[in-house]
């Protein structure tokens, strides 16, 4: 058997592409019918694949070096990332985009400018630090870790800032939109 070829045991050659080129020649087929399975679309399952040889192009000398079979490696980090996306996907709510009303009439702006008074009226109603975090981030536009370093906190203080900014903002929303049905 020669050197660019995968053994029966999983060896891999030394050589990194021709280790990547043969366990995808291998591998990525099965590997993507098996994404299939579990992801909601075949781009989803693409970037599973894509992302478990990346992943092994970067541990290939590890899984050289290692006498142990490649393909329940490749599955489990498949595996890994198939439930790191479905977690995020449950975390991340999907935005669907707003489609006007068949009867709305034009009021000139006095929706936008009430809506506006109200989230006003709402933010100050946030404590400061909450407000702080909240504007700069959707307001100003600036990233978590530029509010954080603006105002000389742990990125991860910011991050439970604006976690419980949105949630004090939601509530007052709700509970404004509650009264006034």
């Amino acid at each position: 058997m020669n050197a660019t070829t995968i053994t029966p045991r999983g060896k891999l050659p030394a050589d990194a592409d021709t280790a990547i080129r043969e366990l995808y020649s291998r591998y990525g087929e099965t590997l993507h019918g098996y994404a299939e399975r579990f992801c909601p679309d075949s781009a989803s399952a693409d970037d599973i694949v894509q992302e478990t040889f990346i992943r092994a192009w970067r541990h290939l000398p590890q899984l050289i070096a290692d006498d142990r079979p490649v393909r329940p490696w490749l599955f489990r980090v498949a595996r890994n990332l198939m439930i790191d996306a479905a977690r995020a996907a449950r975390v991340r709510p999907m935005t669907v985009p707003a489609q006007p009303a068949e009867d709305a009439v034009d009021d000139s702006g006095l929706d936008q400018v009430l809506d506006r008074q109200l989230v006003s009226v709402a933010l100050r109603r946030l404590s400061g630090a909450h407000r702080t975090v909240l504007v700069g981030t959707f307001y100003h536009g600036d990233s978590l870790a530029a509010v954080a370093r603006e105002l000389g906190i742990p990125p991860g203080t910011a991050r439970s800032r604006l976690h419980y900014a949105l949630l004090a903002l939601r509530r007052q929303l709700y509970e404004h939109d509650a009264v006034a049905c």
